[in-house]
């Protein structure tokens, strides 16, 4: 508003300046010039105000749960053995993957699961799993950012497999006693892609509210969404997936961007749902013994890189750079139109990016993105070292990636980064960031701050492409 307050002031003085001059204008000259100044300033109050606000992220939290709901692998094994209704050779079969999945010794999985028996699968124990992640992140985050909570106007809230009653939303606003009028949005049913989709709704939020703040949270519940069955295909969901989530503040205050760690610069979805194997791919059904768990296809890494394919086509045109533009539509024309035997243009997304946060989903989906992308072994650290410690943590694991490149002492001003998660429907989702000023390492509090000297860990698998049959496992 200031602005255009100060165009039209402008406008207005040169107009002014000039009537001296208008007297001696023939009528129908005056005329064309007062419209011509009127138009003008028309013109720039449209542009003006068509100019949407710039969103900044001011910080962010990961949860770290205690040590008191680590597991190994091999209590994980234990665990499910002691449900039942798994047979030995399914026992097998999953100590088998879950050797190979990429997860490490010590990820972490609710108490009333591990230390139950059989585990506790209530909605008592999901709800305070919930709350005792979510509180956390949001507690860290307040205390990174100082803002108060009757501040925060916009709230998002993603979780796939855990929507009660009253809904998550209800659940912080009440325990924050967040103001009455906060726009509230509960975000189900989309897995692993919605903390990113979450990021794309609340900056269109913002620009709609200017000078507000959002507080955006993404988790997973490990209590509902484990599969007490005797479905393979069901059972893999509980081999990845771990406790975790994640608290981010969003800002449309242009005073915030001093005190902000990153700004979007782009956001982008793709959705595949209107194909059938992309819908069923990763699918919530009831077993034979009707027992709840989520199947996933075998199809999953092809409709992955289809998907992630017409995602990366429709982003590529917003972020490379002019030359490579050039030698994108060179190739084309000289392939499509002058039928000329030349090589397709490989698209080198390292010109455009410094640093990957490609959700973690499991060893083969890391491996088969890195072999797409024809990115380094540096490039999917933070996605391969956050799989090995904390497991798929769903849409929230994109943050624990970005929270190891800050342990690392990676992010320096200018740089972008590209949040990348995909996940049930089947959809593709991006967010684009610049950073704003240089992240020291141990600066703030960070989930890896305390042992983020032993990664990246020798023993993770890294750069080592499953064959067919184990990539159709993940």
């Amino acid at each position: 508003m200031t602005n255009l307050l100060l165009i039209s002031f402008f406008v207005a003085v040169s107009a002014s300046a000039c009537l001296h001059e208008f007297k001696y204008l023939h009528p129908s000259l005056m005329l064309s010039c007062f419209s011509a100044f009127f138009l003008l300033t028309l013109a720039i109050f449209h542009h003006l105000k068509r100019q949407t606000s710039k969103v900044y992220l001011v910080d962010f939290a990961c949860y770290k749960p205690s040590d008191s709901c680590a597991i190994t692998n091999d209590m994980f094994v234990e665990t499910l053995k002691r449900i039942g209704a798994i047979s030995e050779e399914n026992l097998k079969r999953i100590k088998k993957i879950v050797d190979k999945s990429g997860l490490g010794p010590k990820t972490y999985l609710p108490q009333a699961i591990m230390q139950n028996n059989p585990p506790k699968v209530c909605l008592d124990e999901a709800r305070k799993e919930t709350e005792t992640v979510l509180f956390g992140a949001i507690d860290e985050l307040l205390e990174k950012t100082w803002v108060q909570p009757k501040d925060i106007g916009i709230l998002v809230v993603t979780c796939s497999t855990f929507s009660p009653t009253p809904s998550l939303c209800d659940m912080i606003v009440n325990r924050y006693k967040l103001r009455h009028n906060i726009l509230c949005y509960n975000l189900s049913g989309m897995g692993c892609s919605a903390g990113v989709l979450a990021l794309d709704f609340a900056k269109r939020l913002l620009q709609s509210h200017p000078n507000s703040y959002a507080m955006v949270l993404s988790t997973e519940n490990a209590n509902t969404g484990i599969y007490l069955g005797n479905n393979l295909s069901m059972l893999l969901v509980n081999c990845l997936c771990r406790m975790g989530g994640s608290a981010s503040l969003l800002s449309s205050h242009p005073s915030d961007r001093h005190r902000s760690k990153y700004q979007i610069i782009h956001t982008l979805r793709t959705h595949m749902a209107s194909d059938d194997k992309s819908y069923k791919c990763v699918f919530q059904q009831d077993d034979d013994q009707h027992e709840i768990g989520i199947s996933i296809s075998e199809d999953l890494t092809n409709v992955v890189g289809q998907v992630v394919k017409r995602h990366i086509t429709s982003l590529a045109p917003l972020v490379l750079p002019v030359s490579e533009k050039l030698k994108f539509l060179v190739t084309f024309v000289g392939r499509k139109v002058l039928r000329l035997k030349i090589e397709a243009y490989a698209l080198n997304l390292k010109l455009v990016f410094d640093h990957f946060c490609i959700h973690s989903g499991g060893r083969a989906v890391v491996d088969t993105m890195q072999k797409s992308l024809d990115l380094q072994d540096w490039d999917v650290e933070p996605s391969r070292m956050t799989l090995y410690r904390f497991g798929n943590t769903s849409s929230s694991s994109v943050w624990y990636e970005l929270a190891y490149c800050e342990a690392k002492g990676r992010i320096k001003r200018g740089d972008k980064i590209w949040q990348m998660a995909f996940g049930a429907g089947f959809m593709c989702n991006s967010v684009v960031w610049v950073v704003l000023d240089d992240v020291e390492a141990g600066s703030t509090k960070n989930p890896w701050r305390d042992d983020i000297h032993e990664f990246p860990a020798n023993e993770a698998p890294v750069g080592i492409f499953p064959t067919r049959q184990e990539t159709s496992l993940f």
